[in-house]
């Protein structure tokens, strides 16, 4: 029996016969029915005589476990006794990764709400949908992310309030969360199927979709990615670059090192040089961050003592076989590379490091599976290239959408990357199946994209897909069709890349604009996206060759 009062997210979920089949063949997998997963990430350490042991650390404070339980408690006793959120709520978070937005995740799940996290880079019209799809009522926020966060209000009617922590002042968090008692509070007797975490993907089509993930969905990426391929132990320290908003962060950073009661260092700035100083003063051991990140800190690393680093992670976009035996050369470790989604949590396909195969992405994570199918969802034999399919213990519920059938289909989760398993079961990246873009690890929608130049008076018509870029492994590239009377000079790209990172998140502006006179279109006026990737990759061919 649910623990929620408010049933929206249980009610919201796809009907059963559209889910994905599930696997707990692992014992490990096997969760009671009743669970809080804070309990089991943080609580129990503290109960086990743990507490003393360092818990998050950055560059203004560390805590322990008993001091990051206490934390986690004073915000969950203003969350229920002050801020009046009922077991099922779902609570707005935005905050850079730091110990803050940590605790406000943990809170909000420990009281039976459920957290939805949002990226701070954010506009305010991407921070409404999120509150409007799910029916937020109550954000958490960091005060120097209020300016944005207030604009949203204005675009989001169900937002009733939001509280800021940092910055000073009586009605912050900080202060609400001062009171005698507040340092004790009984956990919230959720159900293990209970809605803990709504994760909203970048999308493809401008609206992002809502993945939801149940209290033994966060324990079970840990008990099999984490225990079977990661294999951390209480002795390291992470750190990485992903922001706690997106599930690889959140996964990196959070959950694993929590589960095996280790440290985890967190840094608001993640630039290559911001992480090489950061493992350097903080001795991490364990490091989440995109092939690119990789690349970028290998021409640094005669600079920096990073000897305390013992294992890597790259997701998030495929790892070039030529930066991972770079990798290796000057560091002597193997990255451990990985494919993971926003759908499945985190990581299902990856290996350890004496299973590592160069250029390949892996061998499913034990208590997954995984294979590559056609159109029609049959099973290919190996070195065949087909659509990735996989099942185990997470999977796909997104929240009241119907692209649900499109991405379960006869119980598997088909997450749209072209592959190839070869005959000893390792997977091969060949293509993501969308328009997605990928670039430095983040998922960029060229039409979300579009639609933001569209707004510009120049702009008649425009295309948006990912060009070949040695760096970020793709950049946004942008086809455009001025209206008469302007012209594609550079003022004119300045302003309208300015224009871009005004309106949406500024990582997503188009760092090459090409001005064309008519864009490639199908008999009924479609957009031919396959076409302006070829011209794309052309021109950046063109530039290599020359």
């Amino acid at each position: 029996m649910t623990a929620h009062l408010d049933t929206f997210a249980r009610d919201n979920l796809p009907p059963r016969a559209q889910w994905p089949d599930f696997l707990f063949e692992l014992p490990e997998l096997n969760y009671p029915s009743r669970m809080n997963c804070v309990v089991e990430l943080l609580d129990r350490w503290v109960a086990a005589g743990h507490g003393d042991r360092p818990c998050l650390v950055s560059p203004a404070e560390t805590l322990t476990y008993a001091q990051l339980c206490e934390r986690v408690n004073r915000m969950a006793n203003v969350l229920t006794h002050v801020l009046g959120m009922l077991p099922g709520h779902r609570v707005l978070l935005r905050g850079p990764n730091n110990p803050m937005m940590v605790a406000a995740y943990l809170a909000v799940i420990k009281a039976g709400g459920v957290a939805v996290a949002t990226m701070p880079l954010l506009r305010a019209k991407e921070i409404a949908y999120p509150i409007g799809k799910a029916k937020i009522r109550l954000a958490l926020c960091d005060h120097r992310l209020a300016e944005e966060m207030e604009k949203a209000r204005a675009l989001a009617p169900d937002l009733e309030r939001i509280v800021h922590w940092g910055g000073g002042g009586a009605d912050t968090l900080d202060a609400l969360m001062a009171p005698p008692g507040y340092d004790t509070f009984i956990p919230c007797d959720t159900a293990s199927d209970d809605v803990c975490l709504i994760a909203f993907t970048s999308g493809t089509t401008g609206e992002p979709k809502g993945t939801m993930h149940f209290h033994r969905d966060m324990l079970a990426t840990c008990d099999s990615y984490g225990r079977h391929v990661l294999r951390a132990e209480a002795r390291d320290r992470f750190i990485g670059s992903p922001p706690l908003a997106f599930t690889f962060g959140l996964g990196g950073l959070v959950l694993f090192p929590l589960r095996v009661g280790a440290a985890t260092v967190l840094v608001e700035k993640a630039s290559p040089d911001d992480l090489l100083a950061a493992i350097e003063k903080f001795g991490a051991t364990i490091a989440f961050t995109a092939p690119t990140a990789y690349r970028a800190m290998l021409a640094k690393l005669a600079e920096r003592d990073i000897s305390s680093l013992r294992k890597c992670v790259s997701a998030g976009e495929a790892l070039p076989k030529a930066t991972f035996e770079a990798w290796l050369a000057a560091t002597g470790i193997k990255i451990l590379d990985g494919i993971g989604a926003t759908e499945m949590l985190h990581i299902f396909i990856g290996s350890p490091e004496e299973q590592i195969r160069a250029g390949a992405t892996g061998k499913a994570v034990p208590g997954y599976e995984a294979r590559v199918v056609d159109a029609d969802g049959k099973a290919l034999p190996s070195n065949t290239i087909g659509h990735l399919a996989v099942r185990g213990p997470t999977g796909c519920r997104y929240l009241a959408d119907g692209r649900q059938r499109h991405y379960v289909r006869d119980g598997w989760n088909i997450t749209g990357d072209t592959y190839l398993m070869d005959a000893d079961g390792y997977f091969w990246y060949q293509a993501r199946s969308d328009d997605m873009i990928v670039s430095s690890g983040y998922n960029i929608a060229g039409p979300e994209v579009e639609a933001a130049l569209l707004e510009h008076p120049a702009v008649a018509e425009c295309g948006v897909v990912g060009a070949p870029d040695e760096e970020r492994g793709q950049i946004v590239k942008a086809y455009v069709v001025l209206h008469p009377g302007y012209s594609g000079d550079p003022a004119v790209t300045k302003t309208l890349q300015e224009h871009v990172k005004a309106a949406i998140a500024p990582y997503k502006y188009p760092r090459t604009i090409e001005y064309v006179t008519q864009l490639p279109r199908t008999q009924t006026g479609k957009l031919q996206r396959f076409e302006l990737r070829r011209m794309a990759v052309d021109t950046a061919s063109h530039k290599l060759a020359s």
